[in-house]
């Protein structure tokens, strides 16, 4: 199994160049939404939401918003990862909310924590609140490419896009939400270049340390 893991990231790479003909299907694309939500974020509080567009008038509206990258023009569907624009005590009591409500767990037993976490926010500007939320929005990126590679969904993730102009016209402000990271999805075309190419990485002599 671990070797069949390892073959999924050989075959998977940021995919330049989509066969704009195929579409993702749309079971593949739920197992997608399904991993995003069951990512891991700091404090289990998922500050986070996730945008997917299908629309090929959307899609191509936000190619001049991506830096005219030809990837986002030919993608099957494009996933926006917003933060929340507001992590606050009525945020987390609804986190607190819902563990009571999943795991029937008693609000005496969460309240130490609750409060722990309300106060610690509370204490955070708001430019701290969004660089740890974005640390999340990162943290779910590296989740959502490794399932990309385990299903042999061609995936780019994009960092150069332009977070304002998508805010603006994706109406995400209104929504309470920024964008943060984008990733787009389809199938490779079979001229892309890139999809030959040989990875490029140190190497895990180098970059790993073992302290035994």
């Amino acid at each position: 199994m671990s070797f069949d893991i390892l073959k999924k990231l050989e075959w998977r790479y940021a995919t330049k160049k989509f066969d704009a003909t195929k579409k993702v299907s749309s079971k593949k694309i739920t197992i997608l939404k399904e991993a995003f939500n069951l990512t891991a974020t700091s404090y289990g509080l998922q500050p986070l939401k996730l945008v997917v567009i299908s629309n090929p008038k959307i899609i191509k509206d936000l190619v001049p918003l991506s830096y005219n990258q030809g990837q986002v023009g030919n993608a099957s569907h494009i996933f926006v990862i917003c933060i929340e624009n507001s992590i606050d005590a009525k945020f987390i009591k609804k986190y607190f909310d819902l563990v009571n409500k999943t795991r029937n767990t008693s609000r005496d037993i969460l309240k130490s924590y609750e409060d722990y976490l309300i106060d610690n926010f509370s204490k955070k500007t708001d430019e701290e609140i969004t660089i740890w939320a974005a640390k999340q929005a990162y943290l779910t990126m590296g989740n959502l490419l490794t399932v990309c590679a385990v299903e042999e969904i061609d995936a780019c993730p994009i960092e150069g896009f332009q977070p304002d102009q998508y805010d603006s016209y994706l109406n995400l402000s209104a929504k309470g939400l920024q964008s943060v990271l984008v990733m787009a999805v389809g199938h490779r075309s079979v001229d892309d270049a890139f999809s030959e190419l040989k990875k490029v990485r140190r190497g895990v002599d180098e970059i790993v340390i073992d302290l035994e």
